[in-house]
């Protein structure tokens, strides 16, 4: 998606990086009084023995204070210094702009009050230049990190990065720190894939990068938090629970063409329901399970009253059972797309029907020998009888599943 530049400007005078090794993006909306200071700051830096010819981008979202004027005095007064502004808000957007136009090797970006301390710049930024790395990133979960900021925002951010980890099964560390950087030539095969133009558009990026099996480097970074900060953190966590939906639905339907992104930049295929370990699987699958048990629970007590104990079973169980196997499908299993959905949805039914005959049993051999049990007791019944159903249908899926990784690797054989 492009956006409306309506401002670039440049010193023609005094800029001698016309085509620098890197472009350094600096993402602003209404600081006009704190952005001299911190370019200025950056400047020195990159002309002061930084080792790579480097420009600086002040990309303005929009600003509604005197941010572009004072954007465009320092493009007038320092070499290296360019302006961009765009019409509409987002840090996503900003950067989107700049990256795909650049015509810099390796496009980085870092917020404008650099809470990242400068000198992770250069590890940044040496394994992209090299070519050992597709992108960088800097952390602030590492243990070598040395992070100031407050216990709720340390607490919001290591949650988030829990969240990703169980849902979409990322492996990198800190998806939302400020302080990132790609090749070009990476970053114009991504980004038309990447959907969001706000905060979420760190992580999106990220996420489809290792789906992609690019290497992302990690930098552990020494990070001050910005007291200041504007960020409406209870909107933008809701954003971005939005975002993670969103793209574990595009990742499990099939509908972001991952393998097509890999053979665009010499990846292999991804092979689906490839096994993602015992313990992986057991821990997704605990998981889903928690979920489809309370889901079940709360079902058979809403149904109970209506149809009795046997009718409301086989409909909490049945539903749960759609459900719990199209989650272990795309998230314990890692099958991706439509191909043979159908048939692995019936092999779960007819694991659906071995749990639904064990609890049956156990709810008529209790009201056989307790004719007028309660409901409490009927669901701890059921309860037990699930857990045992629940260990088998781990068996059965990763038998069915196990089908799907031959069937995937033989096709892909021929």
């Amino acid at each position: 998606m492009s956006e409306t530049v309506t401002a670039v400007q440049a010193n023609p005078t005094t800029d001698a990086v016309r085509t620098p090794v890197l472009d350094v993006v600096i993402p602003v909306y209404n600081e006009e009084r704190d952005l001299a200071g911190c370019v200025r700051r950056l400047h020195a830096f990159l002309r002061d023995g930084f080792p790579f010819s480097a420009r600086i981008t002040i990309a303005d979202n929009a600003s509604t204070d005197a941010t572009l004027a004072v954007a465009d005095a320092l493009a007038a007064e320092l070499g290296g210094v360019r302006v961009m502004h765009l019409d509409r808000k987002g840090r996503g957007r900003a950067l989107r702009a700049v990256w795909e136009s650049s015509d810099a090797q390796v496009v980085a970006y870092m917020d404008v009050d650099l809470s990242t301390d400068l000198n992770g710049l250069l590890p940044l930024i040496a394994p992209l230049v090299s070519g050992h790395s597709d992108l960088a990133i800097g952390t602030r979960l590492a243990r070598s990190s040395r992070v100031v900021r407050g216990p709720k925002r340390e607490i919001i951010s290591r949650c988030y990065n829990l969240i990703l980890r169980a849902s979409l099964q990322t492996r990198f560390s800190d998806a939302q720190c400020g302080f990132k950087a790609m090749r070009t030539d990476v970053a114009r095969r991504l980004l038309p894939l990447v959907q969001d133009g706000e905060w979420f558009f760190d992580t999106e990026l990220l996420v489809l990068a290792e789906r992609a099996g690019l290497r992302i480097h990690e930098v552990p970074v020494d990070w001050i938090d910005d007291p200041d900060s504007r960020v409406d953190i209870i909107d933008t966590a809701r954003k971005d629970l939005l975002g993670v939906w969103r793209v574990g639905r595009g990742l499990a339907s099939g509908t972001l063409p991952v393998n097509e992104l890999r053979a665009a930049i010499g990846r292999e295929p991804l092979v689906d329901g490839v096994p993602l370990g015992m313990v992986g699987q057991l821990v997704r699958f605990g998981i889903i399970g928690v979920v489809s048990t309370l889901a079940y629970m709360v079902l058979y007590v809403l149904l109970q009253g209506f149809t009795g104990p046997q009718v409301a079973n086989f409909a909490a169980l049945l539903l749960t059972a759609i459900g719990n196997t199209a989650a272990n499908r795309a998230f314990t299993f890692g099958v991706r797309g439509s191909s043979r959905a159908v048939s692995h949805h019936f092999q779960g039914l007819l694991i659906f029907g071995f749990a639904w005959v064990l609890t049956s049993g156990s709810l008529f051999a209790l009201h056989h020998w307790a004719p007028s049990a309660a409901v409490h007791l009927e669901l701890l019944v059921l309860v037990v009888a699930n857990l045992v159903a629940t260990l088998t249908r781990f068996v059965g899926l990763r038998w069915v599943f196990r089908n799907a990784v031959t069937g995937s690797s033989a096709e892909l054989a021929r």
